[in-house]
């Protein structure tokens, strides 16, 4: 990929507001934890994707750039545009993550992150961990000037160190005025160059090697 390349996948509208980004940014994470506080142990995951939706409208968004989803316990492990095995309910000790793609006064919001009820310490690692080698991830990018591919390079290192696995097919994206899927559809873990504050997004997807369970944490490159 080219810096020509670059120039063309990182295209935003000439009107384009980083502060306008960020606002929408915050207002999905506000909803992550909206939906969460709302999660309650005993519910099953197909009510628990109503609410998601129904979170969604309440809080004024009119469309997504993906389906919502959250996901319980094993279903966890699932990759992303996948259906989840019905009839799983939420225990009193496990683990469930949210991954919403809202769009708001025509910027894309995104947000992802993971939840564990009761005490279990490797559900609660998982969570954690998720988070940990998204923010090394970040560092690496604002420090080192890293490429797409050394970003992921380093996160699926860094996950194995863990002991998990990084699920590969969530490999970050184009962010942005909706829809920035015009100007690159594919996934940040291919880019050859150095991305922009404001418009990738890093996806973290680990599972653990009995893929029994995961995590999921997602935020903006700023």
């Amino acid at each position: 990929m080219t810096i020509q390349d670059a120039a063309a996948f990182e295209k935003t509208k000439a009107d384009f507001s980083v502060e306008k980004m960020l606002e929408i940014r915050a207002k999905a994470q506000e909803a992550v934890d909206r939906i969460a506080s709302r999660v309650q142990v005993g519910m099953l995951e197909e009510d628990a994707n109503k609410l998601v939706v129904d979170t969604l409208k309440e809080m004024g968004a009119t469309k997504a750039f993906h389906k919502p989803y959250i996901r319980f316990g094993s279903n966890t492990t699932i990759t992303f545009g996948a259906d989840s095995v019905p009839g799983i309910r939420l225990g009193a000790d496990d683990i469930f993550f949210i991954d919403i793609a809202p769009v708001w006064d025509g910027y894309e919001g995104d947000a992802g992150d993971t939840f564990v009820t009761g005490s279990n310490p490797e559900l609660k690692r998982c969570a954690v961990d998720a988070k940990k080698i998204f923010e090394a991830v970040a560092n690496k990018w604002k420090k080192e000037k890293a490429t797409g591919v050394e970003l992921y390079d380093f996160a699926q290192k860094m996950a194995k160190d863990l002991g998990w696995e990084l699920n590969m097919d969530l490999g970050g994206h184009r962010l942005g005025d909706y829809s920035s899927a015009e100007h690159y559809e594919g996934p940040l873990h291919e880019i050859t160059f150095h991305p922009k504050a404001n418009i990738w997004m890093v996806e973290i997807h680990i599972r653990n090697p009995q893929n029994t369970f995961g995590a999921f944490y997602e935020d903006l490159l700023i």
